[in-house]
């Protein structure tokens, strides 16, 4: 994945800013009791705590909580991130820019419910749309059935995979809004991943019908 880092300048002149990488790894000692596995445990989660003593999704989401778990999710913030590539700026509420960062750190985390995601944030898109979400997502999902075909397995191309995927993600949000109830003294990150979790709530019933509506960008089909 790429280095990807969000700045955050917040109305009162302070800033803040959270760097995202593949080998970000946290020290034992350091984690608190809410990244326990076992602690607030998402039902369909398919880790042992015997191997696996953390959440990794929880340990992903650290470095967000230090520096936004204070914050209100309605004040407003200036958000900027830079890419390898390019930066892309926005002026926007708490919990929209934190929601922006958590879903990558959601999607680059060693989560077995969210490993479907981690394509998208090799190729990281900040603030997309609900339909850009759902170009993407179907895009990466069908690209990945193509390899799939190519190396002789049996690929899916109604995307009923997808959508499974994405209705176990809701399982995740939910479990995970309860851990960061303990993690944080405001209501910015849980409201961020509120609106990350309608999201996944919307896309498995909208895809079909969002597709459609993209089909008239593609003249051939």
């Amino acid at each position: 994945m790429q280095n990807v880092v969000y700045h955050f300048r917040f109305a009162d002149g302070q800033s803040a800013s959270c760097a995202v990488a593949d080998d970000a790894v946290a020290a034992p000692g350091a984690l608190p009791a809410w990244t326990a596995l076992e602690f607030q445990q998402c039902p369909n989660c398919p880790l042992q705590p015997a191997s696996t003593p953390h959440c990794p999704m929880a340990v992903r989401f650290m470095p967000l909580i230090a520096i936004m778990g204070k914050l209100r999710s309605y004040e407003q913030v200036e958000v900027r991130v830079d890419m390898p590539e390019r930066s892309v700026s926005k002026l926007t509420t708490v919990q929209r820019g934190v929601g922006a960062l958590m879903g990558l750190l959601a999607a680059s985390s060693a989560c077995p419910r969210a490993d479907f995601l981690r394509p998208m944030a090799h190729f990281h898109l900040p603030f997309a749309s609900e339909e850009e979400t759902i170009y993407r997502s179907a895009s990466t999902y069908l690209l990945g059935q193509y390899f799939i075909a190519r190396n002789g397995g049996v690929p899916d191309w109604e995307l009923d995979g997808l959508k499974a995927r994405y209705l176990a993600l809701q399982s995740v949000n939910s479990a995970m809004a309860k851990r960061l109830r303990q993690a944080v003294d405001e209501d910015g990150a849980i409201n961020a991943l509120i609106i990350l979790d309608l999201l996944a709530k919307a896309l498995p019933y909208s895809i079909d019908d969002k597709l459609d509506d993209i089909k008239a960008a593609f003249p051939a089909a």
